[in-house]
């Protein structure tokens, strides 16, 4: 089998390949969504690791197992008799029956200069993730119209000193206006022109015209695109439209509309974009690619050809 990508999702899916008695490829290119990230949070065991040290360990525990390692990038993947095949980087052409792609998301940021230096420390889209670390400090919010009093509602779990920053002309209807002004959550109309910051810390919002806000954290709602395109080149069924358009559509085990592949995190619509999540994710997606392949063993006549990958 083939698992394409080496976060947590594919590693998780891995491990419980190999110990399910699989000869596995996993590819990893080494971009991993959260590598700007200090550290991994809300994954029971793990709390705190760097994400880089938690691959490393990922890994390491994938040793006793017929997991081979391939780092570098998949370049193409296709569709063939009896399962897929897919081209690594370097040229090799390998094939399997079944491929899990946990080829993940990429946060598509906004153009604000300085804030790509602080993201993942302090400008954050995931108060699960970072917010403990900033609880009751001064947050600014940058986030679509609609979204502001969804967003406002979260963020209040972890601070109340909130301003939504609308970066240009204010878009908020009347009435989310009045819902922010009653709670004290101040709108600060114009364009950010800069972040300035200290280290990884945010220290300060420049906005046009010489207005400077002084903040600890800035949360933005990013954009989200496939990291790979290799489900929708498969003919696999995306999400069109929604804070998850572009996402491989899935059953809640990861299988797919295309026989024998599987999604396991941020790519798949299934769970949310968080490390503990797409551990499960890939571990639920390996557990029942073996079980396909199982059934598919178990219904061949007794003595015929058995592939293990």
């Amino acid at each position: 089998m083939v698992v394409v990508g080496g976060g947590p999702a594919g590693l998780s899916a891995a491990l419980v390949l190999g110990r399910a008695c699989r000869s596995v490829l996993l590819c990893d290119s080494g971009k991993g969504r959260n590598a700007p990230a200090e550290g991994v949070h809300g994954f029971l065991g793990q709390d705190g690791t760097p994400p880089a040290d938690l691959r490393r360990i990922g890994r390491e525990q994938l040793r006793p197992y017929d997991v081979q390692l391939h780092d570098g990038a998949v370049v193409d993947a296709r569709k063939i008799e009896g399962g897929f095949e897919v081209t690594l980087d370097g040229g090799q052409e390998v094939a399997c029956r079944k491929l899990i792609l946990a080829t993940g998301m990429t946060d598509v940021l906004p153009e604000i200069p300085g804030l790509r230096e602080l993201w993942g420390k302090s400008v954050i889209h995931c108060p699960y993730c970072h917010g403990w670390e900033f609880r009751g400090r001064r947050w600014a919010f940058l986030v679509p119209a609609d979204a502001v009093v969804e967003t406002a509602t979260l963020l209040s779990g972890w601070t109340t000193k909130l301003t939504l920053l609308t970066n240009g002309p204010c878009e908020v209807s009347a009435e989310h206006q009045a819902w922010l002004e009653e709670r004290a959550i101040e709108i600060v109309e114009g364009r950010i022109e800069r972040l300035e910051s200290h280290g990884d810390d945010l220290k300060a919002i420049h906005l046009e015209g010489g207005r400077r806000l002084d903040r600890d954290v800035l949360f933005v709602h990013t954009r989200l695109r496939q990291a790979s395109d290799f489900a929708e080149r498969l003919g696999c069924s995306l999400i069109e439209a929604g804070p998850k358009a572009g996402m491989a559509r899935a059953d809640p085990f990861g299988a797919t509309d295309v026989e024998g592949l599987y999604v396991a995190g941020d790519a798949s619509e299934a769970g949310v974009p968080s490390v503990a999540s797409a551990v499960a994710e890939g571990a639920v997606a390996a557990a029942f690619a073996c079980r396909a392949i199982f059934t598919e063993d178990a219904r061949r006549p007794p003595g015929g050809p058995v592939r293990r990958g």
